[in-house]
């Protein structure tokens, strides 16, 4: 059955840092939300509420990875990387510490919230600072993974986790590689290369076209820096055309990261982008936004038929 990727979020804290001394984790007062509390509840010696100070958590973060610990901090998003942006700057960033930033219900999730809790630009604000690396959880066994990879790896990292319970896209014992899309399809006409909640949808759009005869490959491009270039150009070759799907703005998120990677290689290829098309976003239920705002899977199919024409009249 299906896992909210939160609570596979707070389940892999315990799972993987309560035989961990050096394992801290930090949440700015939503402990509930972000799923942190089921590691306060197994290691309450090892978890500091800082309360609504977002800023000062990421620069206790720092604080704790200066002397060895492993930091997780924890808030919703849109408030990590804005009000925890200065210390992600200059001390996950510049000064390279060992910190990790888990943006809680990330893109829309945080739905009747409304603009100023979805978050629509973090991976654009978190790619562009040197030494981090990004990731996107697609579902709960990725979470899992992500988790893990964070605790066994050094450097600051952000990692993006989603609210709600989606279909699960891999299977128990799935094997993950830091820097390596997952190609969760096959297909010669396009790819669709997507991240987060937007993966599963993206395998509902790529079996409608497949009943129209257009068949799409799906990646799971889950680790947006550092980005598989290498894929990319494979099936940049082989398909022809690429769809990016996120749900982010069009600009600087998964989209931006793979036209920069395929035009250093001179791969020019068709290239649709599915993301939020530079604007804010309003309340309302999570489905229905994802729908208002062409996220959702007819959209997806939408954009891999016109990127296809488009291929298919330059031949």
């Amino acid at each position: 059955m299906a896992k909210a990727i939160r609570e596979a979020y707070g389940e892999a804290l315990v799972k993987y840092g309560r035989g961990n001394p050096d394992v801290v984790v930090l949440d700015a007062d939503v402990s509930g939300s972000t799923r942190s509390a089921l590691f306060q509840a197994a290691c309450p010696e090892r978890f500091f509420n800082v309360g609504v100070a977002e800023a000062n958590m990421a620069a206790m973060g720092a604080g704790f990875a200066s002397v060895g610990k492993i930091p997780f901090i924890n808030t919703f998003a849109a408030f990590i990387v804005t009000l925890g942006l200065l210390p992600a700057r200059i001390f996950g960033s510049y000064s390279n510490l060992n910190v990790k930033f888990m943006g809680a219900y990330g893109g829309l999730s945080d739905a009747y919230d409304g603009p100023s809790h979805h978050s629509i630009e973090d991976v654009a604000i978190m790619r562009a600072l040197p030494n981090f690396r990004v990731y996107t959880a697609s579902d709960a066994t990725l979470t899992d993974w992500l988790v893990r990879h964070a605790i066994e790896s050094k450097g600051p990292m952000y990692v993006r986790l989603s609210r709600d319970v989606f279909p699960s896209v891999y299977g128990p014992g799935t094997v993950f590689e830091d820097g390596k899309g997952k190609v969760l399809r096959e297909g010669k006409d396009a790819a669709i290369v997507a991240c987060g909640v937007m993966v599963g949808l993206a395998l509902d759009a790529a079996k409608e076209l497949a009943a129209e005869g257009i068949e799409a490959a799906v990646i799971d491009m889950f680790t947006i820096k550092p980005l598989d270039a290498e894929l990319l150009l494979e099936f940049a070759r082989s398909a022809g055309a690429i769809v990016t799907a996120e749900e982010h703005s069009v600009i600087g998120g998964l989209g931006g990261a793979v036209a920069e990677a395929l035009v250093a290689e001179q791969a020019c290829v068709p290239v649709g982008f599915v993301g939020l098309a530079d604007c804010h976003t309003e309340c309302g239920s999570y489905a229905e936004l994802l729908k208002k705002y062409q996220l959702d899977a007819p959209a997806i199919a939408a954009k891999v038929r016109e990127t296809v024409a488009k291929k298919r009249s330059a031949l």
